[in-house]
């Protein structure tokens, strides 16, 4: 008797986020978009984004330094609010105002983060669980490790999404990064000086609505993603993405 292996669904989840500046450690999250795709039909199930309200600056996760502090010097560290800086929001066009009357609170967000990926897992197995999907992912993931570290959720964050632990013994989550693939795609195009998303997306006739803001530029990524994919699959049935055998010779051979 034969036993059917069931087919795996594989899962990816598209991750951008808008900031209030470059630095993961100092810099506040101010909003967030997800959308969870198949690998198989590159079907969208899901899509998620929220503002994240002003909060205040934490030390998990981070080493600390021990330094003998009187009780209201503890207390007024504890709050430090997150940097905010001008250029950045300017760049993404959110506002404090925006952030401070529709933003939610970051620990419900992570928390909703979890919940998301676990409802978009279709196959049981390490091997099924999503993995991130990003223009530049390395810099959305930065942001990500902290929202799970404030909000304490990083055992959760580590069973839900794929990824391994490294030297140091933290969980580096599972990506695919669009960046590293653009410059694949491109690189013997002199045209291409840049490989930004916004320069990308219409060379591969993809719309990108707004740049610069989270829905718009997740949507646009797993666009240029499903591009990427389907010219991998469609290609001459595969055999012409495939590298060609060189015929083998008795060249340096005496026979």
């Amino acid at each position: 008797m034969v036993l059917k292996t069931e087919q795996k669904i594989y899962t990816g989840i598209g991750l951008d986020f808008e900031t209030g500046g470059l630095d993961c450690r100092e810099c506040a999250c101010t909003q967030i978009s997800l959308q969870a795709v198949r690998f198989d039909t590159w079907q969208v199930m899901e899509r998620y984004e929220a503002y994240v309200a002003p909060y205040y600056r934490q030390e998990a996760g981070l080493p600390k330094r021990k330094v003998l502090r009187t009780r209201h010097e503890q207390a007024r560290e504890e709050s430090v609010p997150m940097k905010y800086e001008q250029t950045a929001l300017d760049y993404s066009g959110i506002t404090m105002d925006v952030l401070r009357s529709q933003g939610a609170d970051i620990r419900k967000i992570a928390a909703e983060v979890i919940a998301f990926a676990g409802r978009n897992t279709l196959s049981k197995g390490n091997r099924c669980k999503p993995v991130l999907i990003g223009q530049n992912t390395a810099f959305d993931i930065g942001f990500l490790q902290q929202m799970m570290n404030y909000a304490g959720l990083l055992s959760e964050f580590e069973k839900t999404f794929a990824g391994t632990k490294d030297y140091y013994g933290n969980f580096q989550p599972h990506y695919i990064d669009t960046l590293h693939l653009g410059r694949l795609a491109f690189a013997a195009d002199t045209e291409i000086t840049s490989y930004k998303l916004e320069l990308i997306a219409p060379r591969l006739g993809v719309e990108l609505d707004d740049a610069h803001d989270a829905a718009a530029d997740v949507t646009a990524t797993l666009d240029i993603l499903g591009v990427y994919t389907s010219r991998l699959r469609n290609s001459g049935g595969g055999a012409s993405a495939m590298i060609q055998k060189k015929e083998k010779t008795r060249k340096y051979f005496k026979i």
